[in-house]
């Protein structure tokens, strides 16, 4: 404006005091724009090269949807925003063939995060995790969640933390509060083994929760690390009542299952054996959930113990970059996805109460916690447990096959399954 009105002074000088100011020729606004374009550009290039990151972190999880644009906004972004450090995520489904096709190929993720120790201990046990000793305190978790492994020949290191933890042994119901009786129907469940690559472990769930109910922390622990043979009486025990309980063999209800997804809407008045994932689900309908204990038929009068499960980070490469991000998902502080086992970390204000009472449940040991056993085992075992629960589903006499082939694959192992209580 200042420049307009300093031409037309000049213009009227020369012409007098009545004569129009000149409009600016078509050409020199063409000119006046690119310059405009030129500069906004200019500056826009300014601020990135100001905000440009100073270096990169790969990382591999699971992760998709909702959870992972939460990942994305309150824990990537912070951390690329404080840190100037790029953090480029790869989800995947199928994680476990992705991640071994990466190790084939030389190229793996810096930042891995995998469900359960048990896949990550062979790599531990092949030398292909760094150690995470003095990124973190340990101490900020319950052993079960971030312990120490020894591996031989290379001592006793510290190879993972949790990142995202998760609640089982959970009945989640809308309307009148389940009891053994009133959950023995099997048209009352809803089940849904249907997860692509991995499907078969909501089965599988119902499997180990029933067992621990049923046998106790301590038998537990020892079916989890390959201690205690699949055809022992209690594991056989376990099957048989979640057969009954799900009503396996019935051809039509079995058909619905296997094609039905994990995490499909539970209609009124049915049940779900669920983890706390499905929180927001039975909240909008209006409902709660009961321990698992008091609807498992023959649970021990003690029964009481938590399955739990975890999304755990590793290290597979090396770098400043990488090793920074590690203390930040190990920093109370980080807004991380829904339950955090960190001790120090503050309860989320925003939190209902059913949320706030699984965070206490997972931070706090009231009662004994106990992996989910099937993210404890060797990757080949895991796997051929979801195939098992398939088949078991579908041809519930042949159980014994089922068991006998499981045997083939239990590998001993000495991981901490249970804690607290």
């Amino acid at each position: 404006m200042r420049a307009g009105k300093r031409t037309g002074t000049s213009a009227g000088k020369r012409t007098g005091a009545s004569a129009a100011p000149r409009r600016p020729r078509r050409r020199t606004l063409a000119v006046f724009a690119v310059c405009l374009v030129l500069l906004g550009a200019g500056v826009v290039a300014g601020v990135r090269w100001a905000r440009e990151a100073t270096g990169s972190v790969t990382l591999l999880a699971n992760w998709s949807g909702a959870e992972r644009e939460h990942f994305e906004e309150k824990v990537i972004e912070p951390f690329e925003d404080t840190y100037r450090i790029d953090v480029v995520y790869q989800g995947s489904s199928a994680l476990s063939q992705v991640l071994a096709a990466d190790m084939a190929a030389g190229n793996p993720p810096d930042v891995a995060i995998l469900p359960g120790p048990g896949e990550l201990l062979s790599y531990a046990a092949d030398g292909r995790l760094q150690s995470l000793d003095g990124l973190f305190d340990p101490r900020q978790y319950d052993r079960i969640w971030a312990p120490e492994v020894t591996i031989p020949g290379r001592g006793s290191h510290t190879y993972w933390l949790p990142v995202k933890t998760g609640l089982k042994s959970m009945v989640w119901y809308a309307g009148d509060r389940p009891d053994a009786r009133s959950a023995g129907t099997p048209a009352r469940w809803c089940l849904g083994m249907e997860s692509g690559a991995t499907s078969g472990w909501p089965g599988t769930d119902w499997v180990e929760d029933i067992l621990l109910q049923q046998a106790g922390p301590r038998v537990y622990e020892d079916w989890a690390n390959g201690e205690l043979p699949w055809t022992d009486g209690a594991v056989r025990k376990a099957w048989t009542t979640f057969g009954e309980l799900v009503g396996a063999g019935r051809n039509r209800r079995v058909e619905q299952a296997l094609t039905t997804g994990f995490g499909a809407d539970c209609g009124p008045g049915r049940l779900e054996h669920q983890g706390s994932f499905r929180a927001a689900h039975w909240r909008r309908a209006g409902g709660d959930y009961v321990h698992s204990a008091q609807i498992v038929p023959g649970a021990r009068p003690d029964a009481g113990a938590w399955e739990v499960s975890g999304d755990l980070a590793t290290l597979l490469g090396r770098s400043p970059e990488a090793e920074q991000f590690i203390r930040y998902l190990a920093d109370p502080d980080t807004a991380l996805p829904e339950y955090t086992a960190n001790k120090g970390a503050a309860p989320d204000g925003g939190q209902d109460s059913t949320a706030r009472e699984i965070g206490e449940h997972l931070r706090t040991p009231r009662e004994p916690r106990c992996w989910d056993a099937s993210d404890l085992m060797p990757r080949t075992t895991r796997d051929a447990f979801h195939q098992a629960v398939l088949r078991f589903l579908v041809a519930p006499r042949q159980l014994d096959a089922r068991l006998t082939e499981l045997e083939a694959a239990r590998a001993v192992q000495d991981l901490p399954v249970c804690g607290g209580g």
